[in-house]
């Protein structure tokens, strides 16, 4: 398994660089399929000390992502707080694979792009993220969607052989829209 750590807006200094190490060496004990793990370490300036370290992990799981991340007055809780986050990530898909009877993971994606507002109120893109999109079906959308903890999801319908975007609704309910070219 490999451990990728990087900061942003902080310099990580090798103890803990260390402590890291030490908290996230332990996640293939859960399930051996894991390809890498991404910790990204950051500290925002923020009106509320106790949100001002955050800490965001991204774990490979044979190409299926699972990401959990938490906020603290210190980096320390903050890794300490994701630790089990993304535990129960990892045992929450290990049960999925065990309920469909699978020997491992067939989606192979990345998370979706974010937009912010700026203090002038006008919207800019802000940062641009690739997906490597696989064809799957409707109910592996939903699965991916739901251990990412995201409210959507794009993916490549293997049953239409089309684009489509799959979303919870506020009724708790999913929706799918199907791309068609014009």
């Amino acid at each position: 398994m490999e451990l990728q750590i990087t900061g942003q807006s902080i310099e990580i200094l090798p103890t803990v660089r260390d402590y890291v190490e030490k908290k996230f060496g332990k996640l293939d004990r859960h399930f051996t399929n894991i390809n890498g793990v991404k910790v990204e370490l950051g500290e925002q300036k923020t009106k509320s000390p106790d949100q001002r370290y955050r800490v965001q992990v991204t774990l490979d799981a044979n190409g299926t992502l699972l990401r959990a991340e938490e906020r603290a007055e210190n980096l320390l809780v903050a890794i300490d707080k994701v630790v089990p986050m993304i535990d129960r990530q990892v045992e929450r898909y290990k049960g999925k694979l065990r309920e469909k009877g699978k020997t491992g993971p067939s989606i192979r994606t990345a998370t979706q792009g974010e937009l912010a507002t700026t203090a002038s109120h006008s919207p800019q893109l802000v940062r641009t993220k690739r997906l490597t999109i696989t064809p799957m079906s409707v109910d592996d959308a939903i699965d991916q969607m739901e251990l990412l903890g995201h409210d959507f999801f794009l993916f490549h319908n293997s049953a239409t052989k089309e684009l489509n975007l799959i979303y919870r609704r506020k009724d708790g309910n999913y929706s799918i829209i199907e791309s068609e070219l014009g």
